[in-house]
């Protein structure tokens, strides 16, 4: 079982349309996706879900408010400012307890913080493991590691050969959640200035943890001067550039239409894509035997 991640620097770069397009080119595989911030490759996918379970993860202030005196000392002594009027913000707690110590009556009750929910999904091209973690709640690296484990469970007991995630934008703790321990990156970029940098950035972190990666230029021909600079550098270091995609509006009306560009056209940026996923599969299968 291999577990190839499909990451980028920065987001908007078409990591998620590609991700999508390779699932619709890999065999015998199933599917995650570690965006648990913004996930979107179930509408891509067009998934439905046949298990849903919660995610819970730390702790939670409620007040008993039948058991309450309304003295206020929780509210006095919480540092977060999360109390008011005998109510916890949800938003604002940090399950640090404090509140239970010291309120007198025993009113408050820590109880388990649900952050958000992950879901197993049929697709057309196989099952998907996806979560949704609630607006403005940590613990974001938790629930990708628990995606990851639930695809990898999958994968064993199908005996499935590949698993294909779409990894989270940026450089952050759900990308590293993501990376870590995978048998290669697809790392898509475009050729701006930010797109430059942040591949610098998502690089150095594949290098940390010794994980074999590879580039994709998206859109390659909207600035040439910054792709050649992409490439120049690629080949400084080393790394393979196993796809340069053009601009094209297939990818936009794909997206209207709900279904990943590959299966829109079989023309332009899908022929591209399955170069990519040739090289890819012959690069995992390389790094495999040695």
């Amino acid at each position: 079982m291999k577990e190839l991640v499909v990451l980028s620097g920065k987001g908007g770069t078409g990591k998620t349309s590609i991700a999508a397009s390779l699932a619709v080119f890999a065999s015998n595989k199933v599917m995650a996706d570690c965006d648990v911030d913004a996930a979107d490759l179930n509408l891509l996918l067009a998934s439905d879900s046949k298990e849903e379970n919660c995610f819970t993860a730390g702790k939670i202030a409620r007040i008993d408010t039948d058991a309450c005196l309304g003295c206020n000392i929780c509210a006095h002594y919480c540092r977060f400012e999360a109390i008011r009027d005998c109510v916890v913000s949800q938003a604002r707690c940090e399950g640090c307890g404090l509140c239970a110590l010291v309120c007198p009556v025993q009113a408050v009750n820590m109880e388990d913080d649900i952050c958000g929910k992950w879901f197993i999904s049929d697709t057309k091209y196989g099952i998907l493991v996806h979560a949704r973690l609630k607006p403005g709640r940590g613990n974001s690296g938790k629930l990708v590691a628990l995606v990851r484990q639930q695809a990898r469970q999958i994968a064993e007991s199908s005996q499935l050969e590949y698993i294909i995630t779409d990894g989270p934008p940026g450089t952050g703790c759900p990308v590293i959640s993501s990376l870590s321990g995978t048998s290669m990156a697809l790392l898509v970029t475009e050729p701006t200035l930010s797109g430059v940098h942040d591949l610098e950035r998502i690089i150095a972190i594949c290098r940390h943890f010794d994980v074999p990666h590879s580039v994709c230029i998206n859109q390659y021909d909207l600035n040439m001067e910054n792709s050649n600079q992409i490439e120049r550098y690629c080949n400084n270091c080393g790394i393979e550039i196993v796809g340069r995609i053009a601009v094209d509006d297939r990818f936009s009306k794909a997206i209207i239409a709900g279904i990943p560009v590959a299966e829109y056209t079989q023309e332009g940026p899908a022929v591209e894509i399955k170069k990519v996923w040739n090289a890819l599969s012959s690069n995992i299968k390389k790094e495999n035997n040695t």
